[in-house]
């Protein structure tokens, strides 16, 4: 049975939002969280989109107990690896050993911002496995150089460590993805239900590792309401395919939503009250392997579905 979590959408919520919906989590049970790392929301109605390393700060400071990781940053152009490493060392100071670093090829929506164009499949993937190999390495301390095929790092410290290097997680959509998580990482992260993904991770180093896996929902006390926000805060979860890697703005994925159905959101999200729809959801992650599900609600009621889940929900998989 699948620990359960709960998703901060940074998509959709404000900073300070975000740090009490952290506190509400935590008081409700939930084990961990995942909070998204964005430059734009994936459509202008989510709204959203603060620099999460300063939102983690606040979240330090508001819980106690409550695991929290990044669900993911790309550390591949936006952001240079070193400071992905100095950013999630820090986190993991102020939060010791209850932060994990979440890390994965990132999105063109987030990445093209810094005019470095967006690389091709494989060229990411090769740029990915180098930085992870600059961020294992500074969080080793002392000083270090690094000459890589894409990054350079010269004769940097981190000052800053927790007492223990954070957990790394990776994700992955696609086998070669998966095997490097295996290989690289000490946790997966999914969002889709493929037994296949999770086999590959596992073949290739991750048996016996942790497996989060992301579930949508959208609670609310009629399944009309919910769907109707769901369609309209989150189309993007009924765009097929490889467009969330490539399209660069949020216009672009609006144009591509335009023929996406309610019917085809309901398909991945679970919608309305009925705790056996999300029950469903969540057991078909639970089915490819999945041994951490954290559920993202959609919408502005993160109150009223916290408050669902703390009644229906978690006592099921304590």
């Amino acid at each position: 049975m699948p620990e359960l979590g709960y998703t901060l959408a940074s998509e959709e919520h404000g900073p300070r939002e975000l740090v009490r919906n952290a506190r509400l989590a935590e008081e409700a049970g939930f084990a961990f969280a995942l909070i998204s790392d964005h430059f734009h929301p994936w459509v202008d109605e989510q709204g959203q989109s603060p620099f999460v390393w300063a939102v983690l700060g606040g979240i330090a400071e508001a819980t106690e107990r409550i695991r929290i990781g990044t669900g993911v940053t790309c550390p591949i152009i936006r952001i240079h690896p070193a400071l992905v490493a100095h950013a999630a060392a820090t986190c993991a100071a102020l939060m010791p050993g209850r932060f994990f670093l979440g890390l994965g090829t990132g999105e063109n929506l987030n990445e093209h911002v810094v005019g470095q164009g967006w690389p091709a499949p494989d060229e990411r993937l090769d740029m990915f496995e180098e930085a992870i190999e600059i961020i294992r390495l500074l969080w080793e301390g002392g000083e270090q150089t690094f000459r890589g095929a894409h990054y350079h790092v010269e004769d940097a410290r981190l000052y800053t460590l927790p007492p223990e290097p954070p957990p790394l997680a990776i994700a992955a959509g696609k086998p070669l993805a998966a095997a490097l998580a295996g290989r690289e990482g000490d946790a997966f992260i999914g969002v889709s239900p493929e037994r296949e993904l999770v086999e590959r991770f596992e073949q290739a180093g991750g048996a016996g590792k942790p497996r989060y896996g992301q579930v949508h929902v959208c609670w609310a006390e009629d399944e009309a309401e919910a769907r109707r926000t769901a369609h309209r805060i989150w189309p993007n979860a009924g765009i097929k395919g490889d467009l969330s890697q490539e399209l660069p703005l949020p216009r672009h994925f609006e144009q591509a939503a335009q023929n996406v159905t309610e019917d085809d959101v309901a398909e991945t999200v679970a919608c309305g009250p009925d705790v056996d729809r999300h029950l469903e959801m969540i057991g078909r992650f639970e089915e490819a392997g999945y041994d951490h599900v954290y559920l993202h609600q959609i919408g502005p009621d993160q109150e009223g579905f916290i408050r669902f889940a703390e009644r229906e929900l978690l006592p099921r998989f304590r």
